[in-house]
């Protein structure tokens, strides 16, 4: 199996930021920041550390300078002070020269959230898209995406479907993603919105897929293409449908509900691993502490 240079880093949107962030009424929600946590993280993992170009991809948001500068603010807090942003709204843009340059030069690419469709329609089979590609799989390169970012990295990806209705049949909307990695299928603020019936069904329609629920500022470092440690401060949900012994997904009317028989389900929390080659999890121990 071929193992690509790069770190992929997917994580489950509403990233924690740190205090020093304002509320602004149209700002998303939860936008706080954690000095030591995900971001930190991305820049350690990075080979230059706080040395890295860092290029802030708002595409998929509908309010991009003000996420765009979030981030800006975020990264010069850990002691970046390389970074920009890339506000890409077309294929045309997503082919130009200055912007394919900008991305030869980048250590560190950061996908924000918004609309996944945006990401996968705009940069889909563009040169930008075939220079991630390359960079990722024989460099030592970085590629982070928040909530749409995450949602969008797989080669499989939820665009639409409620949450409460979402075990009817068609009511979860799956498309081709980015592909950064395969037989995976990802769902953002998973835990905090109920997402657990989409990733369900989406396992169901195609069980070859490892279904990823991301929790808020929580996310995944995958290193190798297939080794997965979970971080931040909450929990991420996989779904295995690998031994599903029956479904009747096939049989039933449209709208209608959907039965499954024997999906696997791990919880990982921080420090767990989990490899995609053998569907294994191991559980992190912490030793605990005991009192003086």
């Amino acid at each position: 199996m071929f193992e690509p240079k790069g770190k992929l880093i997917i994580i489950g949107g509403s990233v924690d930021k740190g205090s020093f962030f304002k509320e602004q009424e149209d700002q998303p929600k939860n936008l706080k920041f954690f000095e030591k946590g995900i971001l930190k993280r991305i820049i350690t993992e990075s080979l230059k550390g706080t040395s890295s170009r860092t290029e802030i991809i708002t595409t998929a948001s509908s309010i991009p300078k003000e996420v765009g500068q979030e981030y800006l603010t975020a990264f010069e807090q850990l002691g970046i002070m390389d970074s920009a942003v890339m506000d890409i709204r077309t294929r045309e843009e997503a082919n130009a020269t200055e912007n394919l340059e900008r991305l030869r030069k980048a250590d560190i690419v950061m996908f924000t959230g918004g609309d996944q469709l945006r990401l996968s329609s705009i940069f889909g089979g563009t040169g930008f898209h075939k220079m991630l590609m390359e960079r990722y799989e024989n460099e030592n390169f970085i590629i982070s995406g928040t909530s749409a970012g995450a949602a969008a990295s797989s080669n499989n990806m939820i665009y639409q479907g409620s949450s409460s209705e979402s075990l009817l049949k068609g009511e979860v909307k799956i498309t081709g993603g980015l592909g950064f990695i395969n037989n995976v299928i990802i769902d953002t603020h998973f835990v905090q919105r109920g997402r657990i019936g989409r990733l369900l069904y989406a396992c169901a329609s195609n069980p070859v897929n490892l279904g990823i629920g991301l929790g808020e500022d929580t996310g995944l470092l995958i290193t190798k293409g297939h080794r997965m440690e979970a971080i931040g401060s909450g929990l991420v949900i996989l779904v295995d449908g690998t031994n599903m012994r029956d479904t009747s997904i096939t049989d039933v009317q449209m709208g209608e509900p959907v039965s499954i028989e024997n999906l696997t389900v791990h919880v990982m929390s921080l420090g767990d691993h989990f490899d995609l080659r053998n569907n294994k999890l191991t559980i992190h121990h912490p030793k605990k502490t005991t009192a003086e």
